[in-house]
C-alpha cells in the first residue's frame, strides 16, 4: 500500500492471514488447537504452512541472527526461492518486517510491507518474491525451515529506484516497542 500518492511509499500494515495467503502461510497458535496432547498438558496447532520442495530437496532447520532494521528502511531488492518454500519463526515474541510482492512475467511488482504481531512467523510458498529478514529487534534470531540440496534455489531482484518503508503514523501495535 502507497501512501498519499508516492508510488514508492510502502506503508507495512499488520499482517493477517487473508492479506498473506497469496504469498505464504501465516504462522501462529491463533484459535482453538486442532488437538489437545501430552497428557492434556499442549495443544497442538497442526500442519500450519505449506512446506514445498522440489524432489531433489529435502526440509531443513537453520538458525538466524539478523542485525535488527531502524525504520523507514529502503528497499532495493527483494528474492525468491524457486525450489522450495521459506519459513521463519522469531525466537523471541518481537515484531518483523515481511515484504512480499506479486509475481508479474518473471518479475516483482509493486511490493507490499507488513509487521508481523507478537508470535506469528511466516511462510513464503515456493518462488514468492521476499524481502530480506528483518527484524525490529535485537535479538533478531530466527528458526528457519527452508529447502537443502543441489540446484539454484535463489534469484535476486534490483529495483531501479528504492521503496521506502515505513509504519503509519497511527501504529496501534506498537511495532517499534517491545511487547
Amino acid at each position: 500500500m502507497s501512501a498519499q500518492g508516492d508510488p514508492r511509499l510502502l506503508i507495512a500494515r499488520p499482517l493477517t492471514a487473508a492479506d498473506f495467503a497469496p504469498y505464504g502461510d501465516v504462522l501462529d497458535a491463533s484459535g482453538a488447537p486442532d488437538k489437545i496432547i501430552n497428557q492434556g498438558m499442549c495443544g497442538r496447532f497442526h500442519d500450519r504452512a505449506k512446506l514445498d520442495f522440489d524432489a531433489d530437496g529435502r526440509a531443513g532447520i537453520s538458525i538466524f541472527q539478523a542485525e535488527p532494521r531502524g525504520l523507514p528502511v529502503s528497499l532495493d531488492m527483494v528474492e525468491r526461492h524457486p525450489l522450495g518454500a521459506q519459513a521463519f519463526l522469531p525466537l523471541s515474541r518481537d515484531p518483523f518486517l515481511v515484504i512480499v510482492a506479486p509475481d508479474e512475467d518473471g518479475t516483482p511488482g509493486t511490493p507490499l510491507a507488513f509487521v508481523t504481531a507478537p508470535g506469528q512467523g511466516v511462510n513464503y510458498h515456493r518462488n514468492t518474491w521476499h524481502g530480506v529478514l528483518a527484524p525490529l529487534h535485537a535479538p533478531g534470531q530466527f528458526a528457519v525451515v527452508d529447502r537443502i540440496g543441489a540446484g539454484e534455489n535463489l534469484q535476486e531482484f534490483h529495483f531501479a529506484a528504492p521503496f521506502c518503508v515505513a509504519l503509519h503514523p497511527d501504529d496501534t501495535r506498537g511495532a517499534l516497542k517491545r511487547p
